[in-house]
């Protein structure tokens, strides 16, 4: 679980970059901790991008496990798709134009598979029932395979940022709709599109927010 957590705070920091660098070293040194944590966001780039990209699947990692993944043998966690760490890897820098271009076709064709309605999908194929002790954690349901605009608004965002506006527009629709048929900023949304949790979820609305205003700014330069 350590080095789980080490993983996504990986891109995190590069996201936040200068900011938490200086402190990071000091915890890292200061606590002779592990040599990663003592890298700056241009190496932690490189560092990520060697253990976690998967150059043949043309997607990363889910998880790296110290002693040994907990699943069964016979699953295949390698084929997860992860939608929102690839959006906050590209907010850190970590991907290619062309590369960024190639995740988003994976995940237009993964939400097709899935008959979902928008990127927002944390993840394709699901884990399935029984595979976590958190029972709101079944197939197709919260973060595994819920559909979250929360995600999914971060996604266009950079779509925005890396100059896919055309692409950040198509994929913003289905969001925006659901947003006005459901009169509300819902958590998330179940693989039938039917709304879930709060409908005025703070986080849905700040992302779409975000997303809208961006993409008019670059359309507007």
């Amino acid at each position: 679980m350590n080095k789980l957590l080490k993983c996504f705070l990986g891109f995190l920091f590069i996201v936040n970059g200068n900011i938490y660098a200086e402190v990071v070293w000091k915890i890292g040194t200061n606590n002779n901790s592990s040599a990663e944590f003592a890298l700056g966001p241009s190496d932690y780039k490189n560092f990520l991008s060697n253990h976690l990209w998967d150059d043949e699947k043309q997607q990363f990692i889910p998880h790296i496990y110290l002693e040994g993944s907990p699943f069964p043998d016979d699953f295949d966690e390698s084929a997860i798709y992860y939608f929102g760490g690839t959006a906050v890897a590209i907010e850190a820098g970590l991907l290619s134009k062309e590369e960024i271009k190639t995740s988003l076709n994976e995940m237009i064709s993964r939400v097709e598979q899935a008959g979902a309605a928008s990127i927002g999908l944390t993840l394709y194929p699901v884990y399935p029932d029984g595979f976590f002790q958190n029972p709101g954690m079944k197939a197709y349901s919260c973060q595994n395979g819920g559909d979250w605009t929360w995600f999914g608004a971060r996604m266009v965002q950079q779509l925005v940022a890396t100059g896919f506006l055309s692409e950040a527009y198509e994929q913003l629709l289905p969001m925006t709709e659901r947003v006005l048929e459901n009169k509300g900023f819902y958590e998330w949304y179940t693989v039938n599109n039917e709304p879930r949790g709060s409908g005025t979820f703070r986080g849905s609305a700040g992302v779409l927010y975000t997303a809208i205003t961006n993409l008019e700014k670059s359309v507007n330069k």
